[in-house]
Parts: structure tokens; C-alpha cells; sequence
């Protein structure tokens, strides 16, 4: 039994008395201080953990400034306070032990659109992405590009002056803000634009905090202008954050103060609404993938390749391109990574070019790929190139580069490349010899590293590989920051290229010198009391506050403390770096569903990865040991833990298991993220756990046993329907918590296999088969939901086969114990998958293939059996239909015909966990049906919402609702005829579809019975 996890680490009481207030005054957002809340919060995509005092979500600009007017009172001096956007950021500068602001839960929407003048006005917690959809019909942009774009909002953005690929001709984030509305450390707003003389003037003239700040920057930026000039680097990669030698040196000629906030970090005001400059979209583009042996090589081509003049260059390690290998995007690119006779392709260089004329791109593109075939044979050059135009293989391309910083916390062993010297940027003529130096330094130590990034404006991302748990590895990382500080000064260049100061602020006085004051009066003007992410950038003048530091609260110093059999077992949720691809905006995505619907990064891979290791650590400290905790027969125990949970008694475990309960068990997390985070794994885990102190609801036990149940009521399908109708058994599955329960269907589908005659898979008789007789075979293995609700489903699968000259086998129905797996019944999970694996073997080994139907029945088989029974070779394999039928092309192709019934395009809607889980199978499913002359198009949409149980439990019915209508609401269609041609491969996913669309959708087997069945008919039949 697992200990009572008291450690709360209550909020302090001003902290809650602030709350209370706020509330009092009409705070119309979320106020939220409980500790699950806080931990999310404690963690970005940087190595720091910094736990806030609470965390308030507002639902407008009113919000944040009651917000801000209520912590200038007197009594809640001591109350700091910290804007957060997407939580994207790599040097913690949203990270404060105050209170955390986060606009992006509410504050996300995009106000106008103005493409007559070119220009947009957005809330801070828009989303890159989010953006860029809305506008790319209208033919712009909004031009600066990051690699977690997914996920990256326009507020955080401006705060850290944002940019990626393409700044060489687009610029930074600043280059492009027209306005900007803040709200300033008082409470007060402030509209800034760019200001003409006798515009300023009036604007100096008030008497409020802002017409002082705006005085002092005047002063400032007017008698430093030498000064500004000889100390701030020309470097078109230089973030400064308190930009003063942009305030008068911009293109609108004017004293613009917006680049002054712009990289601010949140220091100096909350940005609340932003007025944007719009770009047009490329015409056309062109991607080139110029191939190298070694790193150096590329690295060294970047300067022949900047003479092209393309609109970026990015550049790609040995050590991602084999990461990649092992991630979902690896077959996507394949193709375009094959080595060169035998020169291998180790790194690259994707250079993207867009023009106005496919005639213009394609002579630059010429010449420059005639300078690479004239000196591919020398030592050091390319050994060869891919060149395309086609959308959907640039696209495949630049997603690999933008996976770059999540695959390498994917890196195995304890020592994980990690941020803190990644964003240096030097004088591109400085670029080599500043590398030889960066891996000088990092060899010394011993130090593995990777490296990407932008080499044609000297920003290169560089990762050293540390172990943090490691006191030892720990004192390297502030030495190593401290060697390339001084390497990046003697090259002429800064630390921080693109992502921000944060942690780093102690540098600054190192690069701006005689300076440095002046950045500390700007702050002291605009935020006196230092209240707003203090400790970032610089201090106020008067303040006796130092800057933070790069040795803050590491997220190792808290990793170390779990029990090291703990973090073993539970190492996917220990590993998570926080790169936050699961906050992907995009609502047709499968990645964690839940995480979107509620817009509660609880709900997240990274927030129930980031409890979870606080629940370890607590767990660690508590027992001292792993104490691998086994189901206990201590009812009395568990009733009594289970009543002093109902009478409010604090259990940390209580905040991991509600967020525990969110997920969907779709799995896309196990693959879509980079470093593959498994939350349904840990999740079952935790479950095992978490029921030996707490009893378990009614409900789970039900779930458990429905293959057990399941099989013999449908066997008895109008008795046991005429059961589930009656109102008894409805209140009692209300009382469980379940609703909208399916019936059986009105057929046995056992009683229906017979009556075709079906024999079953009798290993013994299997073997005695000649080997002609086993080509001519094939074993079907049902699961619960398909075999027990959807009898034609499996019916029409076997008829597929029939017709294809298959003999159809049925094996021997066992549960699956999925179920099971999904409510942590680890113990019964293991035995139920022990006594199917044993029959699927001894059935494997006759050369007899076995296929299975649902998705997430068969990648059960794949995924959680080879775990749970610790045996990566089970000895068979089930295939789905799909995988089965490609093995037989020459079937399917006999079987073409001109003579087809369908008119247009079938529309098929994946199951997640098959898309995720069998990378391939959308693809495979357009090859079947090609294969037999239909054309076949899969819909890119996220989870339907089912996913098993999740649907039908009453708590989760809205949120279930909410992401059927996210997704697949949107992209179903509309019109009776055309919903004929709607496809869906997975149970739950047409069972959802019935319950909030009104029709089901047909099995990608039935729609080839069909077809194969018309196509058996005379023309004008």
C-alpha cells in the first residue's frame, strides 16, 4: 500500500488573500492555486523547475489590469507578477516563484483583419499556427517562423522578440509589430505606435507612469546615441530585449517604443493586444536538400550557399538525423536522406528559396546545384542533393527540422543534450572558427553535443549532453556557460540570438557595459517596485535586487531525488523535457485531445508528466525505497482511505489521479511526441498503485470485465438487450457512471460465422495443412467491440476474404484485456495477455497469418503485450486488414475492374491509435483500394472522442463531445450521399459518429465488399 502524500506546499496566505480579493472585485478569469495547477506551471522547455504561488488564467484586458492595479496596493507590495504564453520558451523567462499570468487558456483570439493596409490585431495567446491557418486563404502571413509554432503564442513572441528560419530576409517579431496595448506595473494602460516628434511630446507631457517611462527612454536613447552605436553589436540576430537602438533607427523614422517592449520579457508591461504587419505568401517555393558526410562540411558550405540568396538555410546534425530514425517522421523523409553511392548522408543543409516565377526559383536553384555537381567529388563538399516543389515534401522536411530539440531528449542513456548555451550568435565570417572553439570547450569536459540551426545569420543551436541528476554535471553547467560566454564576447557576438535572456540575465552587464545603468533605469521607470518576471533582463536602478542567474532551481536537483527503481520504470514520464509538443493548437491533430478541449495543461502529456514526477519524488522521500506496491487484500484499509477522501483529507495522489482520469488512452502521445511520452503506460501504472490505498469506483470493475461479460451476453443478443433496457439497469449504469451504453447486436456474430461455415483455428488441424493449403488461409481474430456490437462488420471482413480466395479460420475468442490495461488492473492485464499470447503462438507457428479488426485491439497485441509479459518477441504477429491484403496485391489487382460504384473519392477517417500506432496505415488503406481502382482519400482529423470507455463515462460526456465536434464535426459531410462514401476503421470512432452525427459510417472492408460485389455484375446491371 502506497504511503498518504501530504507535502500540499500550500500557497503562502497574502498569496491567497490576493486570490480572494481579486475574486471579490469581479475577476471574471480562473484564479488557481492548487499544487497540480502550480507544477505545469513550474516547467518550460528550458532545464529550470520554479514553482509559482498560484496561477490565474484572465479572460480579458480588464483582468489583467485589476490584476495588476490590486498587487500596486500597499498591502501587497510583495506580490510579483509573471506573463506566460505557450510555455515554449528554453531559458525559463516565464518562470517566477510569484504569480504566474497565463493568457493563453482565454485570451487567444484574433480580433481583425485588415488586408487592405496589412495588418492584423490579435490577444497574446494566439498561436503561430492558429494564425497562419486563419490567414493563409487571404494569401499573407505573418512572417517570422519558429519551430514550436504549433504551440507558440504571438504574445510570448513579442516578449522574447521571437525568430527562426528565414530571418535573413524577414527580420524578427519586432520587425513586424505596428501597436501594441499594455497594461503597466500600476495598472494603467499605455497604446504605443510609433510616435512622430510632436506626437511624443504630447505623450511626455502626462503625468502618469507611462508619460515618465516614455521621458525617461527619451533621454536615454537621445544623449547614448554614441554609445548605443559603438556598444549594440550589428548583428542582424541580435536580441536585445530593451532594444534601445532601434527606439529611434527604424523604418517608420519615428520614436517607436514597441522595440523596446519587444524582448522584454514581460519586465516592463503585459502586452494585452497587438496590432501586426502582414506579409504576402510566397508565390512559389522550392526546397533543396543539400547532402554532406560531416557536420564541418555543412557548416563550411553555408557561405556558397548564402551567395544563392535564399530565403533560409537550416542546418541538421548526424545526431538528430538519427534520432529521427526512431520517430513517426522518419518514413515521411526517408526517401529524401538516401546516401550517395558510398558517401553517406550524415548531416544536412535544407536551403529554401521563393520567388515571384517558377522561371525565377528555378535559376537560382540551377546554378547553385551546377557549383554543387562541379565539386561534389572533392573532399568536404556536398555528395549530392534532392531538389523539390511538392507541398507535402517540404512540409514532411521542415517538420524534421522543427522536431530537432524534441528528438534529442529522445537521446538515450542519463545525459540528454539540454539548452542553455543554444541560441549564441556570432558574426557569420566568425561562424567556423567560433564552432572549433564551442567543441574545444565541450570536449574538454568530455562533452557529447548536438547542433542545428540558422548558419546563414550565425545562429547555431547547440546542445551539450549533461546529466543533471548528476552534482557533478551540474557544476559543468554553469562552467560551460560561463567558457562560451566568453568564446561568444571574443567573437563578437551575444548569447542570445533568439530565445531570451531569462536565466541568462546575470550576462548582461558583460555585453552592454557602460550601458548597462541605462537598461536598469529603462526598467526602474517603467517598474519601480520590480514587480513584474523580476529578476529577468536587469534590475531597477535603485533596486538591490541582482539579476537571476544560470544556476536556478534545476529540474534534475528534483529528479535525483526519486528512488532510482522508480525512475526506471517510470522513465518516459522522467524524461519529458517539457518541449510542449503536445499543446499543438492544431484542432485536426491527434496529439492529446484532452489537453485542447480543456485547455488544461493538466490534461497534457507534459502536466501529467510533470505530476507524475513530483508524485515519484514525494513517494521517493516518503517510503525511502521504490516499494513496488502490489495489490493489497487490506479491504478495511482501503474503506477507510476511501471515507477520509470523501471527507476532504489531502492526498497529493488525489491531484495525479484527476489528472490521470482526463486521458483519453489514445496513445498519439507515444509517438507524436519526440522523446514519445506514453501517458496510457505510466497512467496504468500509476493506477496499479494508487488502488491499493483507495478503492476503486464501481465503475472501473465493470469496464474491466466486459470482454469476460460481453462474450457470453452476446451470444444471448435479445435477452441481454431486453436487460439493458430495462430502467433498473439504466439507473444502476448511471450509478456507475456510464452513459449511452450500446447494445448487442441483434445477431450473434458467432452464431452468424457458423452459419458460414467458419471452422475454428485448431492449431493441431492449422499444422496438418499442406503449404499451399496455409498460402490459402487465414486466421481472424475478433475483439470485444467489433465481434460484440458490430456482427456485420466482422461478417463483411470475412466476406472480403472469401471473395478473395481466402479459407477463413476463426480463433478461439479470449479477451484482449485492453480494458483492463486502460483502468490499471496490471495484475489480470498480465494473465489475460499471458494465456492469449500462448494460443496466438501456438496458432502463429502452423505459417497460418492471423488478422485482427479493430485498431486499438490489434496494436494492443504490439504495443502493451511485449511490456507487460517483458518478452519484445511475442512469437506471432495479428495483422490489420490492411497490412494483410498488401501482402496479396496480385488478389486485389485480379479483382480491378472499370466497373465501379463509386463515383467519387471514398473519405476515409482513421482511427488515432491506428495512425499513430501503425504509421502507415492511411497510406496503406489508399493502396488497397487503388489497387483496385478506387480512389481513396484519408481526412486529416484528430480523435473522435470515444476512445473506448472515455465517451460513455458520464464526467467525460462534455469534454467527449467537445473534441467529436473540434474535429470531426467540422470535416464530416453534410449531405446524405456524400456521407455514403465516409469511411472510419475504428469501433469507437463510428460509435461516436452514430451518437453526435446522426449516421454510421461503413468499415473500409464493407465499402470493398460492395465494390467487389458490383464489380461481379454485368455493365448496366
Amino acid at each position: 500500500m502506497i504511503p498518504r502524500l501530504a507535502h500540499g506546499e500550500p500557497a503562502p496566505a497574502l498569496c491567497r488573500d490576493f486570490l480572494d480579493t481579486l475574486a471579490a472585485q469581479g475577476f471574471s478569469g480562473e484564479l488557481r492555486h492548487d499544487l497540480g495547477t502550480r507544477l505545469v506551471t513550474a516547467t518550460d522547455n528550458s532545464v529550470y523547475q520554479v514553482t509559482p504561488q498560484a496561477v490565474v488564467y484572465p479572460r480579458t484586458a480588464e483582468d489583467i489590469q485589476r490584476v495588476l492595479k490590486l498587487a500596486a496596493e500597499p498591502r501587497f507590495q510583495e506580490i510579483k507578477i509573471t506573463a506566460r504564453g505557450g510555455g515554449t520558451g528554453t531559458n525559463g523567462q516565464s518562470l517566477s516563484p510569484g504569480i504566474t499570468l497565463d493568457v493563453s487558456r482565454h485570451l487567444n483570439r484574433i480580433l481583425e483583419v485588415n488586408l487592405e493596409d496589412g495588418w492584423v490585431r490579435v490577444q497574446p495567446g494566439v498561436v503561430l499556427d492558429q494564425l497562419n491557418d486563419h490567414l493563409a486563404p487571404h494569401g499573407v502571413f505573418f512572417a517570422p517562423n519558429l519551430s514550436p509554432s504549433s504551440r507558440a503564442t504571438l504574445g510570448g513572441m513579442i516578449n522574447t522578440d521571437a525568430c527562426g528560419k528565414g530571418s535573413r530576409i524577414y527580420g524578427r517579431t519586432s520587425d513586424h509589430v505596428l501597436e501594441l496595448t499594455c497594461v503597466l506595473s500600476d495598472g494603467s494602460t499605455l497604446e504605443v505606435e510609433p510616435w512622430q516628434a510632436e506626437a511624443l511630446a504630447a505623450v511626455k507631457a502626462g503625468d502618469g507612469l507611462a508619460s515618465s517611462a516614455i521621458r525617461t527612454v527619451d533621454e536615454i536613447v537621445t544623449e547614448k546615441a554614441e554609445a548605443i552605436e559603438r556598444v549594440f553589436p550589428k548583428l542582424s540576430r541580435f536580441l536585445t530585449g530593451y532594444n534601445l537602438a532601434k527606439v529611434y533607427d527604424n523604418a517608420d523614422d519615428c520614436f517607436n517604443l514597441n522595440y523596446l517592449l519587444a524582448g522584454s520579457e514581460g519586465t516592463l508591461a503585459v502586452v494585452t493586444e497587438a496590432k501586426l504587419r502582414l506579409t504576402p505568401l510566397p508565390k512559389f517555393k522550392e526546397l533543396l536538400v543539400v547532402k554532406y558526410e560531416r557536420f564541418d562540411d555543412a557548416l563550411a558550405a553555408a557561405e556558397l550557399l548564402v551567395e544563392s540568396d535564399p530565403a533560409a538555410i537550416e542546418t541538421i546534425d548526424e545526431k538528430i538525423l538519427e534520432l529521427a530514425k526512431e520517430d513517426e517522421i522518419y518514413p515521411k523523409v526517408r526517401d529524401f536522406l538516401t546516401d550517395e553511392g558510398d558517401r553517406p548522408t550524415r548531416t544536412i543543409n535544407l536551403v529554401e528559396f521563393i520567388g515571384d516565377t517558377p522561371e525565377q526559383l528555378s535559376q537560382k536553384i540551377t546554378e547553385l546545384c551546377a557549383q554543387l555537381d562541379a565539386n561534389r567529388s572533392a573532399p568536404g563538399q556536398a555528395t549530392g542533393y534532392y531538389r523539390t516543389t511538392t507541398p507535402g515534401e517540404m512540409g514532411d522536411l521542415w517538420n524534421l527540422r522543427k522536431k530537432g530539440v524534441g528528438l534529442l531528449g529522445n537521446t538515450k542513456g542519463t545525459r540528454k543534450p539540454i539548452p542553455f548555451v543554444e541560441d549564441t550568435c556570432v558574426p557569420p565570417k566568425n561562424l567556423a572558427a567560433y564552432i572549433r572553439e564551442f567543441r574545444a570547450l565541450l570536449e574538454s569536459y568530455g562533452l557529447d553535443y548536438a547542433m542545428f540551426g540558422h548558419v546563414d545569420v550565425g545562429c547555431l543551436h547547440v546542445r551539450p549532453a549533461l546529466d543533471l541528476q548528476n552534482p557533478e554535471h551540474e557544476r559543468w553547467f554553469r562552467e560551460v556557460s560561463d567558457g562560451v560566454m566568453q568564446l561568444v564576447r571574443k567573437h563578437g557576438g551575444v548569447m542570445w540570438g533568439e530565445h531570451g535572456r531569462g536565466f541568462r540575465s546575470e550576462y548582461t552587464p558583460e555585453f552592454f557595459g557602460e550601458l548597462y545603468p541605462d537598461l536598469r533605469r529603462v526598467k526602474e521607470a517603467f517598474d519601480p517596485c520590480n514587480r513584474l518576471n523580476p529578476g529577468k533582463i536587469v534590475t531597477p536602478l535603485s533596486s538591490p535586487d541582482q539579476p537571476i542567474g544560470v544556476d536556478g532551481p534545476l529540474r534534475g536537483q528534483q529528479d535525483r531525488q526519486i528512488h532510482p527503481e522508480l525512475r526506471s520504470e517510470f522513465d518516459a514520464a522522467v524524461s519529458c523535457n517539457g518541449n510542449g509538443a503536445c499543446f499543438n493548437y492544431q484542432p485536426h491533430d491527434v496529439m492529446c485531445p484532452s489537453s485542447r478541449a480543456t485547455r488544461d495543461r493538466r490534461h497534457s502529456p507534459k502536466g501529467r508528466a510533470g505530476l507524475l514526477r513530483e508524485w515519484l519524488r514525494q513517494l521517493s522521500l516518503a517510503e525511502g525505497q521504490s516499494s513496488k506496491a502490489l495489490p493489497t487484500t487490506d479491504w478495511l484499509a482501503r474503506v477507510r482511505n476511501f471515507w477520509r477522501k470523501r471527507n476532504g483529507e489531502y492526498d497529493f495522489s488525489h491531484e495525479v489521479y484527476e489528472a490521470m482520469s482526463g486521458c483519453l488512452a489514445c496513445k498519439a502521445c507515444a509517438t507524436q511526441c519526440p522523446i514519445h511520452v506514453d501517458v496510457p503506460e505510466f497512467r496504468a501504472k500509476f493506477l496499479d498503485r494508487y488502488h491499493t490505498r483507495y478503492l476503486r469506483p464501481l465503475r472501473d470493475y465493470f469496464v474491466g470485465s466486459t470482454e469476460w461479460s460481453g462474450r457470453w451476453m452476446s451470444r444471448i443478443p435479445a435477452l441481454a438487450n431486453m436487460l439493458l433496457g430495462l430502467s433498473a439497469s439504466q439507473t444502476l449504469l448511471r450509478s456507475f457512471g456510464l452513459v449511452d451504453v450500446p447494445h448487442f447486436s441483434p445477431e450473434s456474430t458467432w452464431s452468424r460465422l457458423r452459419g458460414h461455415g467458419v471452422p475454428l483455428a485448431n492449431p493441431d488441424h492449422l499444422q496438418s495443412l499442406t503449404p499451399h493449403q496455409k498460402s490459402e488461409s487465414v486466421v481472424l481474430t475478433l475483439d470485444a467491440f467489433t465481434a460484440f456490437y458490430e456482427s456485420p462488420v466482422v461478417l463483411d471482413l470475412h466476406d472480403v476474404l472469401h471473395e478473395l480466395g481466402f479459407r477463413v479460420y476463426l480463433a478461439p475468442f479470449l479477451p484482449n484485456g485492453k480494458p483492463l490495461h486502460v483502468k490499471g488492473f496490471l495484475h489480470s492485464f498480465r494473465k489475460t495477455a499471458e494465456t492469449n499470447a500462448n494460443l496466438l503462438r501456438k496458432i502463429a507457428d502452423t505459417g497460418v497469418p492471423l488478422v485482427g479488426i479493430d485498431p486499438s485491439v490489434v496494436l494492443t497485441y504490439r504495443d502493451e503485450y511485449p511490456k507487460i509479459l517483458d518478452r519484445p518477441d511475442l512469437g506471432f504477429a495479428v495483422r490489420l486488414p490492411q497490412e494483410f491484403l498488401l501482402q496479396h496485391p496480385e488478389r486485389l489487382a485480379a479483382r480491378k475492374s472499370e466497373n465501379r460504384m463509386a463515383a467519387q473519392p471514398y473519405q476515409l477517417f482513421g482511427h488515432c491509435m491506428e495512425k499513430t500506432g501503425a504509421l502507415l496505415s492511411q497510406k496503406q488503406w489508399q493502396e488497397v483500394f487503388g489497387k483496385l481502382g478506387l480512389d481513396l482519400t484519408p481526412v486529416a482529423v484528430g480523435c473522435c472522442g470515444m476512445a473506448g470507455t472515455y465517451g460513455h463515462e458520464r464526467e467525460h460526456q462534455t469534454e467527449s463531445r467537445g473534441i467529436f465536434e473540434m474535429s470531426w464535426q467540422q470535416r464530416l459531410p453534410q449531405d446524405a450521399l456524400d456521407r455514403q462514401q465516409v469511411l472510419a476503421t475504428g469501433y469507437s470512432c463510428r460509435s461516436q459518429t452514430k451518437r453526435f452525427a446522426g449516421f454510421v459510417p461503413r468499415h473500409p472492408m464493407q465499402a470493398l465488399l460492395a465494390e467487389l460485389r458490383h464489380a461481379k455484375l454485368p455493365h448496366g446491371a
